[in-house]
């Protein structure tokens, strides 16, 4: 069965192919290739977001607050009418990320958006999280505003199944024909194709890894897929959303931009987590 609860914390960088390239061979000595890539070089992720006529969620992630949550329609490839899919509830609450997820066919999921009803259970369902995304549902009015697709290939710490990275290549999103099953076509997000990483813990993570970040020259962003489609499309239209970020070439993303305000004693605390596992 699919992991359908996930706790952890998410580290993102941006990488050119030249540091993608390096730092992927250096990675080897320590992890390996999930099962899928070990068959097949990646594997194509499409995802549906949901959010209000007013776009409440990821305005308010954009803001920067402690605790931020958001709804997505996930397939594995395009699937066909009848397939399964996930439907998710991601949440960040100081840092921690929560991702809790219920697998669904891609019909039930999309009249649960719609509807607001759960539909009549089943054994591939998770009863806890159908009724979590219920209770959501009561709290906004959800439609869907942006499909999101990319390659992804994914590697596990040789030692412990705590410590996963993710890169990311070919992300591109859509504002129109949102259903999951009409193709994984859209405009690149990234323009000049870096490659996103992404360092998934559940505890801190390894000395040996804080020392190949620091060898590169990696270092954190607050990159979102959704956040940063959002401001590409409030730049390219009349939407009434302020920022004064400056940016990366190619993007619409500043990965110099601290995540928020944060004391010298909070930041210190931070950098001891992440070097000392």
């Amino acid at each position: 069965m699919a992991i359908e609860v996930f706790n952890r914390y998410e580290s993102k960088y941006l990488l050119t192919d030249e540091q993608y390239a390096y730092f992927y061979n250096d990675l080897l000595k320590y992890m390996e290739l999930d099962a899928y890539n070990k068959k097949h070089e990646y594997y194509s992720i499409s995802n549906l977001y949901f959010d209000t006529p007013q776009d409440s969620l990821i305005r308010a992630s954009l803001s920067k607050p402690k605790y931020k949550e958001k709804l997505r329609l996930r397939a594995y490839g395009v699937p066909e009418q009848n397939a399964k899919v996930y439907l998710e509830i991601k949440k960040k609450v100081f840092g921690l990320v929560n991702k809790r997820r219920t697998a669904l066919k891609l019909d039930e999921a999309y009249e649960f958006v719609h509807s607001g009803q759960a539909p009549e259970l089943a054994d591939y369902m998770n009863k806890q999280v159908v009724e979590e995304i219920e209770y959501f549902l009561r709290l906004y009015e959800l439609e869907p505003k942006v499909y999101l697709a990319y390659e992804r290939k994914a590697l596990f710490d040789k030692t412990s199944r705590d410590l996963r990275i993710t890169f990311d290549t070919n992300i591109r999103s859509r504002r129109y024909d949102l259903k999951l099953e009409q193709g994984d076509y859209g405009e690149p997000l990234v323009k000049d194709g870096r490659w996103l990483m992404e360092v998934k813990a559940e505890r801190t993570v390894p000395i040996w890894l804080s020392q190949l970040l620091c060898k590169h020259g990696l270092y954190r962003t607050g990159f979102s897929k959704y956040g940063n489609e959002f401001r590409h499309l409030v730049r390219t239209t009349n939407l009434n959303y302020q920022t004064e970020r400056p940016l990366v070439p190619g993007t619409d993303f500043n990965p110099a931009e601290p995540a928020a305000a944060a004391s010298p004693e909070k930041s210190m605390r931070e950098r001891e987590r992440v070097l000392y596992a």
